[in-house]
């Protein structure tokens, strides 16, 4: 049976999805005022509609195909083995996780969240289990539901770890560190992070480990504009690092 192409077009979910959803109801409102009668300010307002609607375009395109674009990208330039023990940190839905998982047929693709709807629409383990079916690749992937800040993993656990715009949405700056450090301690020597973020949040975590390198990602990873832009943070963990 064919596919919806709907359902396959938010088969990840939403990022943030209330506030696209208040972005855009706030940008509809301002053009529908502008539009409804002549007033002073009515051109400010009808710039303020039309800025608001465009950041919400915006983020729905990163969300449901720009970052699936760039993560694709980032995984090609890993050139695995195959055979990897891999963690993705805020699976939600499966994008970075399945995508690993089709380039891990003799490994393990591991993800764990809170699944917390708010952060993305639809978030269930069952969503993300039935995203890996339609993929075809189910019987490499398991999830399960634990906080970033306390993995319930050994350390050097993992050939590669995976974040995707997860960290941030930790309440305390302390905790967002704390997680890093988790991602960090399940790493073996010699395995990879790759950790995707908000740009200021992820030179902190950067000078937090005094390790890696950080790279903007491009406006295909805009969450509206430049100003809420997503930068990676790679390293490869080398002997005696903190974690």
């Amino acid at each position: 049976m064919t596919e919806n192409p709907f359902t396959s077009l938010f088969r990840y979910g939403v990022d943030a999805p209330g506030f696209v959803a208040s972005t855009s109801a706030l940008g509809a409102a301002c053009a529908l005022t502008a539009a409804a009668r002549p007033f002073r300010g009515r051109a400010a307002v009808a710039a303020l509609g039309a800025g608001l609607l465009a950041q919400a375009g915006i983020h729905l395109h990163t969300t449901l195909r720009g970052k699936l674009r760039v993560w694709e990208r980032e995984l090609d330039a890993l050139e695995l083995r195959g055979d990897e023990r891999l963690l993705d940190v805020g699976c939600g839905r499966g994008a970075v996780l399945i995508g690993a998982a089709r380039r891990l047929p003799r490994g393990r693709a591991v993800g764990v969240d809170l699944w917390a709807t708010k952060d993305q629409s639809g978030n269930t383990p069952a969503a993300t289990l039935a995203n890996a079916t339609a993929a075809g690749v189910r019987d490499r992937i398991e999830v399960h539901t634990a906080d970033v800040t306390e993995l319930p993993f050994p350390e050097a656990d993992f050939d590669l770890v995976t974040s995707a715009l997860v960290i941030h949405n930790i309440p305390t700056a302390a905790a967002r560190l704390r997680a890093v450090d988790e991602a960090l301690r399940v790493l073996r020597p010699g395995g990879r992070l790759l950790l995707a973020d908000i740009s200021p949040m992820v030179r902190r975590y950067a000078a937090h480990l005094g390790a890696g390198t950080v790279r903007p990602l491009g406006p295909a990873y805009w969450y509206g504009g430049p100003w809420l832009s997503v930068s990676m943070l790679e390293l490869r963990k080398p002997e005696g690092l903190r974690g």
